[in-house]
């Protein structure tokens, strides 16, 4: 599959100026207190990781519905479109809650995946983008299930909620087309090549740069998560919308 098939979603860092540093023998320490429970490292990369993957695979959704050749490839592409929209929403909401910077570029890494793409057409792009989406959605269906297991946040838990759904969504639809190569694909998604960090890292937002917004499709029907309903939880906590993109 290229240059994007040796390459695969694996655990985010976050660097130290955005208030996420990996801390690799101690994921679960407690780094804050709040009023929707204890906060720890991996829950605050966690946050990271889904606002990431939603900055790449919604543009790749995007191009999906302009470039896909068949009926799978479209359909696939909009429930990216739509599921990542309604995860960026969520994303948005709880982070200033729990003082988590966001970043509003991918990782080199995954904005690999999005330049491949963009280079692919016919059936090439549609067999990349199915096999390259099946591979980073099976990477991260783990590490929900692992905090959602874990967390004692209940903002953490929602969205481990929402992106758990979301995710197995977005496997069954890249399965549905027809074209994932399953043993090669398993294989790149369990056997990671070691990249560096640096490869693996969204850059920081710049200072005053507007908050980038995925836009939901004009008909949505994925949902944030209500947030009214949690323990301690504070909907009005939410930021205002920012400047939407796409």
């Amino acid at each position: 599959m290229g240059g994007a098939m040796a390459m695969t979603l694996v655990a985010l860092a976050y660097p130290s100026m955005l208030g996420v540093t990996k801390v690799t023998t101690a994921q679960d320490r407690v780094i804050a207190n709040t009023q929707w429970g204890p906060l720890t490292e991996q829950d605050r990369d966690f946050v990271v990781k889904v606002r990431a993957a939603g900055l790449w695979e919604y543009p790749v959704g995007q191009m999906g519905l302009q470039k896909g050749t068949t009926p799978g490839v479209i359909t696939a592409s909009k429930h990216l479109v739509d599921g990542h929209a309604a995860l960026d929403t969520t994303c948005r909401k709880i982070a200033p809650m729990l003082n988590i910077t966001l970043p509003n570029l991918a990782s080199p890494q995954q904005q690999g995946f999005v330049s491949q793409l963009k280079a692919d057409s016919g059936r090439k792009f549609d067999s990349d983008f199915a096999n390259i989406l099946r591979m980073t959605h099976g990477a991260i269906f783990n590490t929900i299930s692992k905090i959602r297991s874990t967390t004692k946040n209940s903002l953490v838990r929602a969205l481990a909620d929402q992106a758990n759904n979301t995710v197995l969504d977005h496997m069954t639809v890249m399965e549905k087309t027809g074209l994932v190569d399953f043993d090669q694909t398993l294989f790149q998604q369990t056997t990671p090549p070691k990249l560096p960090a640096s490869d693996l890292t969204p850059p920081p937002p710049a200072a005053g740069q507007p908050e980038v917004v995925l836009t939901p499709p004009p008909n949505p029907t994925s949902t944030p998560v209500d947030l009214s309903g949690l323990t301690g939880g504070n909907a009005s906590a939410a930021p205002s919308p920012g400047p939407t993109t796409g």
